[in-house]
């Protein structure tokens, strides 16, 4: 009788409700979870005129309407697993992001999250999914952050050409109570530990420390340096690309305050004219592996043939070298030099960050404001 009533819907069992409609040319009946009673088998009626109408305006998304439905994968616009998609979006993505980024994003593809829900439809994979998943990581906030970053990226570009009807990750992130995270161990190295290498080093390795400890550069950007980079006349020298392993060509800085201009202080002025017999006739990078005689690869093979060895034969302490940048800063803002300069001779995006990062070597003058007193204060002794 209930049929008769509402077209479409009749009862199924005691406890469900079913419903028939028609999508693309292909009838289809799904069950509603309900008692089928008068006022739920007009709920039905109701449910089912949306869906009509919604396949009228070509709005209707099957597996948003019915997720367990087995027919859902019969009408999903393209049977994309999550597999099968990721590997097409690394590969779409890749002449737009930098080098560096598409390998991080593929370990953490291939590795972690294909292996977990690579075998899914893409358009079936949900939050509770990913959450119940992250639940299990035994890492920080801050890996699982980076692990699900790619993820994020590709749902929002799957959303984004109609392939999804939503991303379940959009505006949610994942976070697990935990201790707060340490600072960044910054350990410069001292004046005598610089001495030492000096001494140790010659030729085109002693004129790239010179480099390293004298303008707070990034590895990345000393090895993209080139001898057009160089403003002789203003003792400059413009910061505008980096070089990675992963890249095998220049790249864009770390960040957009990145690109700058660094003061050409004197020892740095001395040894590019020291490299100059080296390296300028070719007219291209500045710095070569002296074992090769071509251009650095990347900084893994500056730390293992260079910095390694050298710090060994010097007795110094080994620490990586990106403490050299530490060392510049700590060394500038310790003689007492501007903080201001010293965030934009680093590059950093804010001076802010200058001022937390290196707060320990901030000079701390015992007589600060003695000279303002001795400029504008000399009438307040007259009274």
């Amino acid at each position: 009788m209930g049929g008769n009533k509402y077209p479409g819907v009749r009862a199924a069992s005691s406890t469900s409700i079913e419903i028939d409609f028609y999508y693309q040319n292909k009838r289809c009946k799904e069950r509603l979870k309900l008692e089928p009673t008068p006022a739920n088998l007009k709920k039905a009626s109701n449910h089912r005129a949306a869906i009509l109408s919604a396949i009228d305006s070509g709005t209707f998304d099957y597996a948003f309407t019915f997720p367990e439905s087995k027919n859902s994968n019969k009408f999903a616009p393209t049977q994309y697993t999550v597999r099968t998609y990721l590997s097409e979006w690394l590969e779409n993505k890749k002449p737009t992001i930098k080098a560096s980024t598409h390998r991080d994003y593929s370990k953490t593809i291939r590795n972690l999250i294909t292996p977990q829900f690579g075998h899914k439809l893409l358009h079936a994979l949900s939050r509770n999914d990913v959450r119940t998943w992250a639940a299990r990581l035994e890492c920080s906030n801050k890996r699982i952050s980076n692990i699900l970053s790619p993820l994020r990226a590709a749902l929002h570009d799957a959303h984004h050409d109609d392939l999804i009807a939503s991303n379940p990750l959009y505006g949610w992130t994942y976070r697990r109570n935990e201790p707060p995270t340490p600072k960044k161990h910054i350990d410069p190295f001292t004046q005598e530990e610089q001495q030492k290498i000096f001494d140790t080093s010659t030729g085109q390795i002693r004129n790239q420390c010179t480099v390293f400890f004298w303008t707070g550069m990034r590895t990345s950007e000393l090895v993209a340096l080139e001898w057009a980079d160089i403003d002789w006349s203003r003792k400059k020298i413009r910061i505008n690309k980096a070089f990675t392993e992963a890249s095998k060509v220049d790249e864009t800085t770390k960040t957009a305050r990145g690109v700058r201009e660094i003061d050409m202080l004197q020892p740095v002025e001395q040894a590019l004219l020291d490299q100059k017999q080296y390296t300028l006739l070719k007219a291209g990078k500045i710095f070569n592996n002296p074992n090769t005689g071509k251009p650095w690869s990347g900084d893994q093979v500056i730390r293992k043939s260079l910095w390694l060895p050298l710090l060994k034969r010097a007795g110094v302490r080994y620490r990586n070298p990106y403490q050299t940048r530490h060392t510049y800063a700590s060394m500038m803002l310790s003689a007492g030099e501007p903080l201001a300069w010293v965030s934009s001779q680093m590059g950093h995006s804010s001076i802010l960050i200058t001022a937390q990062t290196y707060a320990k070597w901030i000079s701390n003058d015992d007589h600060q404001g003695s000279k303002a007193l001795e400029m504008f204060g000399k009438h307040l002794s007259e009274t």
